[in-house]
């Protein structure tokens, strides 16, 4: 299960993203910032640590959010978080081909159309598609074979990161991670406001707790523990690949890391190297958010928040196969759409994350209060004293709220034209299920059940 969380954060945003970041904020500036994220992420996952083990439940948040506060409330958190996952599988089936073409430019042969500039080719758009369609079989088949899977890849990028850090530190020049801060405030709030993408993945660990044979208590361990060694991976790229190359020279490469890797080696074997790593995090992060998307999606379902055609399992390997066909379709359209989406889902799928995060906040502050006496193997602050999980809770809160904040239009770190409208149209088209949601039900142990109850109901008079 680490594997899975750990997987799911290291994506290949570390690919494609760095060069950016490095120009943007300074060497010393980007590390500030995923530090700054990293804490706040760390809180996060406390709050998800003390959940998790007190119910672990395939949906995850949903669980929570359905125990502590009203329905409604309730889908807008498991909406958010929905439209996080998704916006992660359908990026990930666009880097693939991506990272492809970086070996083998052959693959960008027969165009298609162009989207925002970029010629989208059938060859470059189908390693996406292909890709995309074993997972979800592979998904099907059940979780011991994908978590396996999981854990064979994340050693591999592992291993990949452990090798260039030791070239960094052996033919790292120092004087190329300067200048160490550029763009003041600005820079490190571009590169903040990218966190919540890029550490998405450890509320994954939640969405399978129910199919996985490991205590509560250990679960709630594994969310926080994958939480700090994503943020110890991002830095330890970031730093490595600062001294490999002078920041001005960023900017012509298009994976500059992979690049990086070259210059500390003095050949490109090496640069296909981290080529390779990359292309093993995005399948360790696209299988991640598939497995925590589908779990997701079923429990929605299952609550009656969702069509009931969601929360259909395999008869044979009792996976939610619907819901993995719906998020497969995702994948396979994605690619068509060409590169420049991949910024766009970035962008779109950070604050909507971001709101499921200050609910799961707001949840852990009110089971507190509500039912203090409700079991949880891994208590934030220890069984002793309420004040330290009081503290988590409230800065868990604070803080992921000023986060939302840095999405608002005029911020430094605003959003351009599309992503407002992804994100609009995502949140449209939940205003349509959240509306036949029925209000008055108390939230609670039996919040579920009364909501079935009265759905069904309501079905009954139509």
């Amino acid at each position: 299960m680490l594997f899975i969380g750990f997987g799911a954060m290291i994506g290949f945003g570390w690919v494609t993203l760095t060069s950016g970041w490095l120009i943007g904020a300074g060497t010393m500036g980007t590390v500030v910032a995923f530090i700054i994220g990293a804490a706040i992420m760390a809180l996060v996952g406390l709050v998800y640590a003390e959940l998790v083990s007190a119910m672990p439940l395939a949906g995850g948040e949903h669980n929570y959010l359905l125990r502590g506060l009203d329905p409604r409330l309730a889908f807008i958190g498991s909406w958010g978080i929905v439209g996080g996952y998704i916006a992660v599988v359908a990026f990930e089936a666009v880097a693939i081909p991506r990272t492809v073409a970086y070996i083998i430019p052959q693959v960008n042969s027969i165009p298609l159309w162009t989207v925002a500039g970029f010629e989208v080719n059938l060859i470059w758009a189908l390693i996406g598609v292909v890709t995309g369609v074993l997972l979800i079989a592979l998904n099907i088949i059940g979780i011991k074979p994908a978590s396996f899977f999981q854990t064979s890849v994340v050693i591999f990028v592992v291993t990949m990161a452990l090798a260039l850090i030791a070239l960094a530190l052996f033919n790292g020049e120092p004087r190329h991670a300067e200048p160490l801060f550029t763009g003041g405030s600005a820079g490190i709030i571009a590169v903040l406001v990218v966190v919540p993408f890029l550490f998405v993945g450890f509320d994954v660990i939640p969405q399978s707790a129910e199919e996985v044979k490991v205590s509560p208590r250990k679960i709630g361990m594994l969310v926080v523990l994958s939480v700090l060694m994503a943020g110890a991976f991002y830095i330890a790229i970031v730093l490595t690949t600062s001294v490999a190359l002078p920041a001005s020279e960023m900017g012509d490469f298009d994976l500059a890391t992979a690049d990086a890797m070259g210059a500390l080696a003095g050949n490109t074997f090496w640069s296909n190297v981290v080529v390779a790593g990359g292309l093993a995090g995005l399948l360790t992060s696209w299988n991640a958010f598939i497995i925590g998307a589908s779990r997701l999606i079923w429990a929605m379902a299952n609550s009656g928040m969702l069509p009931q055609w969601f929360a259909k399992l395999h008869p044979k390997h009792r996976t939610p196969v619907n819901a993995l066909l719906f998020i497969g379709g995702i994948s396979v359209i994605a690619p068509f759409f060409g590169e420049v989406m991949m910024v766009w889902l970035v962008d779109s799928g950070s604050p909507s994350i971001v709101i499921t995060y200050i609910l799961v906040a707001v949840v852990f502050l009110v089971l507190r209060r509500r039912e203090p006496q409700m079991a949880r193997p891994m208590r934030v602050g220890g069984h002793s004293s309420n004040l330290g999980g009081l503290v988590v809770g409230v800065l868990a809160l604070v803080l992921t709220a000023a986060m939302f904040l840095l999405y608002l239009p005029g911020m430094p770190a605003g959003l351009t034209v599309e992503p407002y409208i992804m994100f609009g149209a995502w949140w449209l088209l939940g205003l349509v299920f959240l509306l036949r949601i029925p209000g008055g039900i108390k939230p609670g142990p039996g919040a579920e059940q009364a909501l079935l109850t009265r759905l069904a109901a309501r079905r009954a008079q139509d």
